[in-house]
């Protein structure tokens, strides 16, 4: 008997040439689409066929979108977490796709799983850790790394075998989920401008400003406009809506987990509104010190999660943490979205520490004119010390 294999499966080209190379080495090949979102009906079909016209002996889908949004995108917005403070960490699915491989291949009874990531970039490390943490007695398999094969070698390998591959597969790596969509190659690579046909979701269609409405209780996003809805159906919504506006789009050169430097363009308008309105609700329900740790804690939180450690102990910290400050961030936010930019224009929570009955801003308060000089004096007090001396 054949050994079996559980490969990862887009239908790309990565993938694409990975169930040739593993039934070339005498493997038959389970392909499985872990759906973290961007996938529609049409797609996932497309998918399935390109899966059985490459040879596979199965395909299976399995609809991952509320399982990213409620592990790991819930605990993104609580956080802020942007990596290095700009990227929204659009690649942690592939911890999903792990989880979901190792139950596949527990169902399949088998102890091989297989994914197209290459040797140069940040999915093999999200996804090896991820196997070698949850099931260390799985063997992985990786034909783009192990043989470091390029993308012309892989397009000339599958014509050559009959195998059509799109132009535009051909161009760029397009990768899409609930977060939106990254984009790299050609000359995005090349650190120039990406052209207007790289840009999937953030293309602008709207120009009169439209708003939106956020609830949040306890630091999740609840309904959107009033209506209640799933975390990860809000991010499709608001990737459509703020989208059309262009908002949400941006070039990242990153630092890598293997220590080079990458570049990559990105189109995440739900998720980064989302985080706009969640902060801004933060500023007015939590004081200033939780707000200075909590940016430090979200920082790290970014980091951990880019580079492949989101079942390190201090991610589940973290969580704990923001956890218990998020318990008052429950209110709406009302978002303007503009061509290329949004802004919370209202803020309504009953938490607030706004309190006009102690004081208003510029106005005056429960206190003195000469308390509040005095306070004045002695708070800089070391200041006026440090520049008179010699």
């Amino acid at each position: 008997m054949k050994k079996k294999v559980i490969l990862a499966f887009s239908g790309g080209l990565d993938t694409s040439f990975c169930v040739l190379h593993l039934m070339k080495n005498g493997f038959d090949v389970v392909t499985a689409t872990i759906d973290t979102g961007g996938l529609s009906n049409e797609d996932l079909t497309q998918i399935e066929a390109r899966s059985n016209e490459l040879g596979a002996v199965k395909h299976i889908h399995v609809d991952a979108k509320k399982d990213i949004f409620d592990e790991i995108i819930s605990h993104q917005i609580k956080a802020n977490g942007l990596y290095e403070g700009i990227y929204p960490n659009m690649c942690s699915d592939r911890y999903t796709i792990a989880k979901h491989l190792i139950r596949v291949a527990k169902k399949e009874n088998t102890g091989f799983v297989s994914h197209g990531c290459t040797g140069a970039g940040n999915d093999q490390v999200r996804i090896d850790v991820t196997l070698n943490t949850l099931a260390s007695d799985l063997k992985i398999i990786a034909p783009i790394r192990e043989l470091m094969i390029t993308r012309p070698e892989e397009i000339e390998y599958l014509e050559s075998n009959g195998f059509s591959v799109d132009n535009k597969v051909k161009r760029y790596t397009i990768n899409e989920n609930v977060f939106g969509v990254t984009v790299s190659g050609s000359e995005i690579d090349e650190g120039k401008e990406p052209a207007d046909e790289s840009w999937q979701i953030t293309r602008v269609t709207e120009k009169e400003p439209e708003y939106v409405t956020i609830e949040f209780n306890e630091g999740a996003p609840v309904s959107l406009n009033g209506k209640k809805m799933h975390g990860s159906d809000i991010m499709v919504e608001l990737n459509k809506t703020a989208g059309a506006h262009g908002y949400g789009r941006g070039i990242y050169y990153e630092d890598e987990t293997i220590g080079i430097k990458g570049i990559q363009a990105f189109e995440a308008p739900g998720l980064l509104l989302l985080i706009e309105a969640h902060k801004a609700l933060e500023k007015a329900v939590l004081t200033k010190r939780q707000q200075k740790m909590k940016a430090f804690l979200g920082n790290e939180w970014a980091d951990l999660v880019f580079n492949g450690l989101f079942y390190e102990p201090l991610v589940n910290d973290i969580h704990a943490f923001n956890d218990a400050n998020q318990k008052v961030v429950t209110g709406t936010v009302r978002m303007k979205i503009e061509e290329k930019s949004v802004m919370p224009c209202e803020i309504q929570t009953e938490y607030s520490l706004i309190d006009e009955k102690i004081g208003s801003y510029a106005q005056g308060g429960t206190w003195e004119g000469k308390e509040a000089e005095a306070f004045i004096k002695f708070h800089g007090m070391q200041q006026r010390i440090a520049f008179n001396r010699k």
